[in-house]
């Protein structure tokens, strides 16, 4: 185990040293929660952030503030664009995002990837919690890469890691966790997208359950994310349109 965890510091330590300056997107799941304790540590000099779609879990919200409480680190959150929202739900609903994966996708979108396009901003390099054997769509994933949907290196430290060795670092540290994972909630997302498992379930059988398995990604760790970017533009520029050609009439 120490062998692992000395490879997730020396990759951690590398993006620091070699892409200047990191961010890591904390989305508060156990992974992302050893991956915080590892950064707070060693003292790396990388940026942890959070976004807050509006829709999370109570629990999520305790650990976002247990985070800064316990590691005595600032977590910088990032919020959704009110007006996009509001244009979301004008026209799927509050919780349109149950109709289809086009009407899902675009709210991940609005709630997910826009925000976190701001929040790396700037930066040389992204860290994930991502590990492979969490999801089929991330069976392809590397140790580091460049992602050219967002246009910096991404590192995923724990890709090799199993849910195990999470789980035997997180007890071995005492590091916080979102209490949800004591619910048989494996995979953590927004509240009306996530639910408990049964045992013998896919870790991430609780994410987008309705869906097919090939379609569970939000945007933000696929290239998919700059369809749905230009979906979204393109429907922005529809409706730039149409009110143009109201007021002319």
């Amino acid at each position: 185990m120490q062998q692992k965890i000395d490879r997730v510091v020396s990759v951690l330590q590398q993006a620091v040293r070699d892409f200047p300056p990191v961010s890591f997107a904390n989305s508060l799941g156990a992974e992302d929660m050893v991956l915080t304790d590892l950064i707070a540590r060693h003292r790396l000099d990388i940026e942890i952030f959070s976004l807050d779609t509006g829709r999370l879990p109570q629990p999520t919200y305790d650990l976002m503030q247990e985070v800064g409480e316990h590691y005595g680190i600032p977590l910088t959150v990032y919020f959704p664009d009110s007006a996009e929202v509001e244009k979301y739900v004008a026209q799927h609903g509050v919780n349109g995002f149950y109709g289809s994966v086009e009407a899902r996708k675009s709210c991940c979108f609005v709630r997910k990837v826009e925000p976190l396009r701001r929040a790396l901003r700037g930066k040389q390099a992204w860290v994930t919690g991502l590990r492979r054997d969490q999801a089929v769509t991330r069976g392809s994933l590397e140790m580091s890469a460049y992602d050219t949907d967002f246009g910096l290196q991404k590192f995923n430290p724990l890709l090799e890691w199993s849910n195990k060795d999470v789980w035997a670092y997180i007890r071995q540290n005492n590091v916080p966790y979102n209490k949800l994972h004591d619910q048989f909630y494996p995979s953590l997302g927004c509240a009306p997208c996530t639910r408990s498992i049964t045992p013998g379930e896919d870790i991430r059988a609780g994410r987008w359950w309705w869906e097919d398995p090939a379609n569970k990604e939000c945007g933000l760790h696929t290239s998919k994310g700059s369809l749905e970017a230009s979906r979204f533009r393109i429907q922005e520029i529809a409706d730039q349109a149409g009110a143009v050609q109201k007021a002319i009439a």
